[in-house]
C-alpha cells in the first residue's frame, strides 16, 4: 500500500468550517527508519507521538458540521506539522522523559527528506482547503493530564489563539457557560508559535480561527469522542454567531 501523508474527508462540503488535526496519528512512514523510531509501544501510544482521541473528534465534527476535515498521517516525532520549518523542535530528540532513538543523529538532509515526504504535502493540501475567503479554521488537539514530574492540569478544554481573538474569545465565553466545564484561555500552552499551522494558514490570511485542546483522558473511547463532537457543534455555532465574523 502506498503511503499517504494526510487524510482528507469532505473536501467539497459546503460549510465555512475547516477542521484540522495536526497530530492525528502515531504513524511512522516505512521510509523513516523502516517505520520504527526505536520507541516501545507504550511511548508510541501516548501523547508524545500524537494527540490521542483528537482525530476521531475532528472527523465527527466534520460530519456534523458538513465541513472538510484534514489530518496529518505521521507522528509528531517523525516531524511536527505544527511547527515552523526552522523551529528547533521540528524533529524532537527528547520528549517528556523519552529519548527518540531514530532522531538522535538526524541531520539537515534527513530533515529535508521528512519535510518533503510528510510535512509539505500536508501543508499544501491544508492551504488548498483554506483558500475559501470566509473559512473558519478549527484545529483539534488533545493534551495529557500531566507531564512527568509536573503538576496535574485541571482544564477539561483549552482554547489557544494568537493575537486574533475574533472567534476564540466568543468560543471561550461559550465554553465557560457550560456547567462543570473548566476552560483554559491559552492553556495548557501559549497559542502562538511563529510558522505553526494556525500562523501559516489562518493568521497569514486573516482567517478567524481557534485551536481546541481536549484533555485526552476525556476522549479515550469512541463514545466519549462522539459525545464531545456532538457537544462542541452547538458551542462552535453559537460562538460563530457571537463573533459576527
Amino acid at each position: 500500500m502506498t503511503y499517504t501523508p494526510f487524510f482528507l474527508h469532505g473536501a467539497d462540503r459546503p460549510a465555512r468550517w475547516l477542521i484540522t488535526c495536526d497530530h492525528a496519528t502515531n504513524v511512522v512512514p516505512p521510509d523513516v527508519n523502516n517505520g520504527d523510531l526505536g520507541l516501545p509501544p507504550e511511548d508510541m501510544n501516548r501523547h508524545i507521538a500524537f494527540d490521542p482521541g483528537a482525530y476521531a473528534v475532528a472527523f465527527e465534527l466534520g460530519e456534523l458540521l458538513n465541513a472538510p476535515v484534514i489530518g496529518a498521517n505521521f507522528s509528531r516525532l517523525v516531524i511536527d506539522p505544527n511547527r515552523g520549518e526552522d523551529d528547533p523542535t521540528l524533529v524532537m530528540k527528547l520528549y517528556d522523559g523519552s529519548l527518540i532513538p531514530a532522531n538522535q543523529h538526524v541531520d539537515a538532509a534527513e530533515v529535508q527528506r521528512r519535510l518533503n515526504m510528510c510535512y509539505r504535502p500536508y501543508h499544501a493540501a491544508l492551504a488548498g482547503l483554506a483558500a475559501r475567503p470566509d473559512t473558519v479554521i478549527v484545529s483539534m488537539h488533545s493534551f495529557t493530564p500531566q507531564f512527568k514530574g509536573r503538576p496535574p492540569r485541571p482544564w477539561h478544554v483549552g482554547v489557544l489563539f494568537p493575537e486574533d481573538d475574533r472567534f476564540a474569545c466568543p468560543l471561550i465565553s461559550r465554553l465557560r457557560a457550560e456547567p462543570g466545564l473548566i476552560t483554559g484561555e491559552n492553556e495548557p500552552y501559549t497559542g502562538y508559535l511563529p510558522g505553526d499551522a494556525i500562523d501559516r494558514h489562518a493568521t497569514a490570511r486573516n482567517l478567524p480561527n481557534a485551536l481546541i485542546e481536549l484533555r485526552n483522558d476525556l476522549i479515550e473511547t469512541p463514545q466519549q469522542q462522539s459525545e464531545w463532537a456532538a457537544r462542541l457543534v452547538p458551542i462552535l455555532e453559537d460562538a460563530l454567531r457571537m463573533s459576527d465574523v
